[in-house]
């Protein structure tokens, strides 16, 4: 077994399987490569029996031997997770953090030295493999380990390398994103049953221009300003809406909300001081 292509997935939860579902369908990895961790045994058996992966309660005894470690534990979780695997650590591998919010630097805090991190913010578009992730190196993360992380996480979607002090403002943007359409989408299927549809119909008809207005403007490369205007003719029902939306405050109220959000997202980093 080549131990250059070993995985360790260390908190096998929802992204993490993600992950590791996007590795094995692609063919970047062999279920022989990857061994991932949880806490409780009905989750290890359930992984090993669907994927045919090593699953292991010991996150040690799972980082040995591997080349890249994917950290995947609620940030809560993080300090004693380090603690536990920082005596297995080398300086041979690359350590991948997703835990929202969690510095570079407070994960290097915990590592033995010159430990080689990487630290990415995921969305909930990944569980589908259509997510992206923002992504950036620590203070010894070489050139080499960025690429590896972003090869990982290019099985979920897409990736984009960002300087950390941005990583608040990706969190605001893509991390939390999906909430916002979620509630937009909410907004309009409620407007479509007062407008007397079913919910089935209302929901799907939001559901379905949402994604079909994402593929346009992300396939066909159009600019939002373009597409709006493509459906936006004078005097007409889009422009009626577009004005009463203006009136709100809508642009306004989203400038607010994700700035709001970024700063949130410093005020969590800062619960986990250095060590």
């Amino acid at each position: 077994m080549n131990e250059n292509r070993r995985i360790a997935i260390l908190g096998a939860g929802r992204l993490a399987e993600s992950m590791l579902s996007g590795f094995l369908t692609t063919g970047w990895r062999d279920a022989a490569d990857i061994v991932a961790t949880s806490r409780r045994a009905e989750r290890r058996d359930a992984l090993s029996a669907l994927y045919g992966i090593e699953t292991t309660a010991d996150n040690a005894a799972a980082i040995r031997g591997t080349r890249l470690v994917i950290l995947s534990v609620k940030p809560q979780d993080i300090a004693t997770l380090l603690e536990a695997i920082a005596p297995a650590v080398t300086e041979e591998q690359t350590l991948l953090s997703v835990a929202a919010g969690v510095t570079t630097r407070a994960i290097e805090s915990r590592l033995p030295e010159r430990a080689r991190v990487v630290r990415a913010m995921p969305n909930a578009p990944a569980l589908v493999h259509e997510g992206i992730a923002g992504i950036c190196g620590g203070d010894h993360a070489r050139d080499e380990d960025v690429e590896v992380a972003t090869t990982a996480l290019g099985h979920l979607g897409a990736v984009v390398r960002v300087a950390e002090d941005d990583m608040d403002a990706v969190t605001a943007l893509s991390g939390s994103g999906p909430a916002y359409f979620a509630l937009l989408a909410e907004a309009m299927i409620e407007a479509g049953l007062l407008l007397g549809l079913s919910r089935d119909v209302s929901t799907r008809l939001v559901v379905q221009t949402m994604f079909g207005s994402a593929r346009l403007l992300r396939d066909e490369q159009m600019h939002p300003v373009e597409l709006r205007e493509a459906v936006t003719s004078p005097g007409g029902t889009t422009t009626r809406a577009i004005r009463e939306l203006e009136r709100s405050g809508v642009r306004a109220a989203f400038l607010n909300a994700i700035n709001a959000a970024t700063e949130r997202s410093r005020e969590l980093a800062d619960r986990l001081p250095p060590a």
